[in-house]
């Protein structure tokens, strides 16, 4: 019970935490939403609303490949911290056609967000595709 409430670094604890964030913030993209989108594509392109003037099924293959493609190398721990880089993009777009609604119904975006960039600071820990191949 005294090392729960002991303030000393935890390697163990690190990387277990790590990888619960990776995966959960994973899972929780690619199956509701990336994966929704890339199975409706052909449904979805012209209602998608367009970022920047690309056009909405730009738009919608951009978010197809961060929420479902990025999302399953953060899952595996693969590329992790180039994989959360579009994730963020996404976020802060998501965040942005939202008008950043922190406490309303919008609060997933901002959720992600920071999950996220937690995960680009702390890297993807040793339970991961790219810890192991640094472990060689």
């Amino acid at each position: 019970m005294k090392k729960f409430f002991s303030i000393k670094y935890s390697p163990l604890a690190f990387n277990i935490g790590t990888f619960l964030l990776r995966l959960s913030f994973g899972v929780f993209m690619a199956v509701p939403h990336g994966y929704d989108k890339l199975v409706h594509f052909s449904s979805m392109k012209d209602q998608f609303m367009g970022f920047l003037g690309l056009g909405s099924a730009i738009t919608l293959g951009l978010c197809i490949f961060a929420e479902f493609f990025c999302s399953i190398l953060l899952i595996a721990g693969l590329f992790t911290r180039l994989a959360v880089i579009p994730l963020i993009i996404n976020m802060l777009v998501a965040g942005n056609m939202h008008k950043w609604e922190l406490f309303g119904d919008h609060q997933l975006a901002f959720t992600f967000l920071v999950s996220y960039f937690t995960i680009l600071l702390l890297g993807p820990g040793k339970f991961s595709l790219d810890g192991l191949m640094k472990g060689r």
